[in-house]
């Protein structure tokens, strides 16, 4: 967990033991996750990291996962600060911010001799119909704010419940992404300039399709306050993604499962 991260949430949750009010919820704990080791490779990596959520009154703070363990991953809320703009019956319209940490190089050996992508903070315009009860449309647009190379990202998704009582829930989902010209360029391109310092083929791509997923996830309240969950899935590079001389396997599949402290 970054330093910023701690102190917000270190503050946010004194101010809650102070007033120990109901407007302030909060889940922290452990997520051990295997994946590729960026989207396309062919190694596979795996992790334990902190994540927590928090809400309080109208705010939402969460990292990468953290959001599904209060109840509200399934509204496209997503990782950083997050409102809504508009609430209505079916339809949610909202905003957020993060840091993405775009990309070191030397992290992986097929990246190595290409230039880093600059850490940068991304604003998110996303929306959500309920279609019935039990499923979901979402879409998004997220942008790199500071224009260093994240570009724009475009995603729609659909959710189904597919079961849900007072101590558990299943669902699954998936969806579609796309980026514009200079996303792809960051992530999946070569630069004429680097093919010498990487040993790839320069590769130039446009704007297009990015990649495709699909997944199921089960959540299960352990007691008043502890909940576990666990996801899998699977994912394929599409488009121009699909055809960079980075993606050494297209095909992906991957797991997490957290336990977390909720109150």
């Amino acid at each position: 967990m970054r330093p910023c991260h701690l102190i917000v949430l270190s503050a946010l949750l004194a101010a809650g033991a102070a007033h120990a009010d109901d407007e302030l919820n909060y889940a922290i704990g452990l997520q051990v996750r295997n994946q590729p080791d960026y989207p396309g490779s062919d190694v596979r990596k795996t992790s334990v990291k902190p994540v927590w959520a928090l809400r309080w009154k109208r705010l939402r703070l969460s990292t990468g996962g953290g959001s599904m363990l209060m109840g509200f991953g399934s509204t496209v809320y997503g990782p950083g600060a997050s409102a809504d703009l508009l609430k209505r019956d079916k339809l949610r319209i909202g905003i957020s911010l993060r840091f993405d940490n775009g990309r070191n190089s030397n992290d992986a050996q097929a990246t190595r001799g290409l230039p880093d992508v600059r850490r940068t903070l991304r604003g998110r315009l996303f929306f959500s119909y309920a279609l019935d009860e039990d499923l979901q449309w979402s879409a998004s647009a997220s942008q790199d704010l500071l224009g260093h190379g994240g570009g724009l990202v475009l995603s729609t998704d659909l959710s189904k419940r597919l079961f849900r009582d007072a101590y558990s829930e299943w669902s699954v989902g998936g969806g579609i992404s796309a980026g514009n010209g200079t996303q792809m360029r960051s992530y999946f391109g070569v630069r004429p300039e680097d093919v010498q310092a990487s040993g790839l083929p320069a590769y130039v791509p446009g704007a297009g399709l990015r990649d495709a997923w699909a997944g199921v996830s089960y959540t299960r309240l352990l007691n008043r306050h502890w909940i576990m969950q666990a996801t899998a899935g699977g994912s394929r590079q599409l488009g121009p993604a699909a055809s960079s001389p980075l993606t050494r396997q297209a095909a992906a599949a991957g797991f997490a499962v957290s336990l977390a402290y909720r109150r």
